[in-house]
């Protein structure tokens, strides 16, 4: 009897934003603007940098309004301003070694995400997708049956992006 292996299902997210792609590429590639947003509701970021270079890193630590203290991290794989991120992404302790997820030990250690935006007049549509990289059968297992939490975590994310981007600083600033 053969045994199937366990297939990953991508998981995906878009939003549009009423701002233009430049801008959105800047909130989520400069730390000074990360700050301001990223992150899920209620969360507070006590750290941002980033490396925006192939191999680089956005390396980040915030506060869960109960107090406890996460850190995370992203690898970046492929960078196409102001278009296209490619990314590994991990939680981590703050020296940045990948670490567990805090409140999920069957969580996949590493997550290789794409981001994409498109600009239509003056408005910006991101898409996210995601999917484990060498998970086991269990993080696999988790991923799949998560999508529905994730697209919830994410959703406040984008949110927080939404209100940040109404009154970030444009061009120069």
């Amino acid at each position: 009897m053969k045994t199937e292996a366990l297939i990953a299902c991508e998981f995906k997210i878009s939003r549009t934003f009423d701002a233009p792609r430049d801008l959105v590429w800047k909130a989520f590639t400069e730390p000074e603007r990360l700050m301001h947003w990223w992150g899920p509701a209620g969360f507070t970021m006590l750290s941002a940098k980033v490396e925006l270079t192939p191999d680089g890193v956005f390396h980040y630590g915030m506060k869960s309004p109960d107090g406890i203290v996460m850190w995370g991290k992203w690898t970046y794989w492929e960078i196409v301003p102001p278009e296209k991120l490619v990314t590994i992404v991990s939680f981590s302790d703050e020296s940045g070694g990948i670490t567990i997820h805090p409140w999920n030990p069957d969580w996949p250690r590493e997550m290789i995400s794409t981001m994409t935006l498109v600009e239509e007049g003056g408005r910006t549509t991101i898409t996210i997708t995601a999917i484990p990289y060498n998970g086991s059968e269990t993080e696999i297992a988790t991923f799949n049956a998560s999508h529905d939490s994730m697209e919830q975590g994410f959703s406040g994310t984008l949110g927080q992006l939404t209100t940040y981007l109404a009154s970030a600083p444009k061009e120069g600033s």
